[in-house]
């Protein structure tokens, strides 16, 4: 069953996609790595990512702040209203540095601080991810050197509980004991290591049950993320089950640890 993507959808599927390209251009070849002041890792494919989704969303939605990764680590923080954008133009960057394809463009709409549109693109694994609230969540396929195929767009949906038990998704670089002593109460089928958000992707497409994060993380890791999953049927909390907000420019826009599961 193919499913009708919004204009505006579209229309941030389409950069993401655009971005995505960029970065495979860099993924192909030697990029060279600086450290930011956080001590992690930066390239050129993130800056000139960052810089093609920023002129594009000006276009698109003049005058709606858009709180980036690079832009911030430089300083440059626009004044917050109740609709903006969170961008990570590569989210990732050790997995592209590894080359193992596990890393995103994510694009996220937020309107009073919560998810309202997200996209999640993988460039190297030929997915992504829409949701829209209200509308539903879908995955559109994404080939290197063409367009996106949104005819193609399929709706996804966040599975319930297999009978034989989860399947828990954790970081790949960012495992944790906490996370380990918090899935220990679960009755766990399997586990899968994945980098960056497209471990929210796997839970909107029903691959995955529960991701629990004791790491650190920012805005701009799991909005899009977010957007995706909940509009496939899913959940993201804070430990105490209130929901992940977002806006929380006085902490630096860090995110507090949280879960995010399919249906059950």
């Amino acid at each position: 069953m193919s499913v009708v993507v919004s204009p505006f959808a579209a229309d941030l599927a389409q950069m993401a996609h655009e971005a995505g390209q960029l970065i495979l251009r860099h993924y192909a070849g030697n990029t060279i790595v600086r450290t930011k002041r956080d001590e992690s890792p930066v390239t050129a494919a993130d800056e000139e990512a960052e810089a093609l989704i920023e002129s594009a969303l000006a276009k698109l939605a003049p005058g709606v702040p858009v709180i980036a990764e690079e832009a911030v680590a430089k300083g440059r923080v626009p004044k917050l209203a109740r609709t903006f954008f969170l961008v990570d133009p590569l989210d990732g960057t050790k997995e592209f540095l590894k080359k193992n394809g596990e890393f995103t463009v994510n694009i996220g709409l937020i309107e009073d601080g919560r998810t309202v549109c997200g996209v999640v693109l993988a460039p190297a694994k030929g997915r992504t991810f829409i949701g829209e609230k209200g509308k539903g969540a879908y995955e559109v396929p994404s080939r290197e050197n063409a367009a996106l195929d949104f005819a193609a767009a399929r709706p996804i949906r966040a599975r319930a509980v297999p009978a034989e038990g989860l399947v828990a998704l954790v970081s790949r670089t960012h495992r944790d004991s906490k996370t380990e002593d918090y899935l220990a109460a679960y009755k766990i089928a399997d586990f899968n290591a994945a980098g960056s958000s497209l471990k929210f992707g796997l839970l909107a497409a029903g691959e995955a049950d529960l991701y629990p994060r004791h790491g650190p993380t920012m805005e701009w890791d799991t909005a899009a993320g977010q957007a995706v999953l909940e509009a496939a049927g899913g959940t993201v909390t804070k430990l105490d089950g209130t929901p992940l907000v977002y806006g929380k420019a006085a902490e630096g826009f860090r995110n507090p640890s949280f879960v995010a599961r399919g249906l059950g």
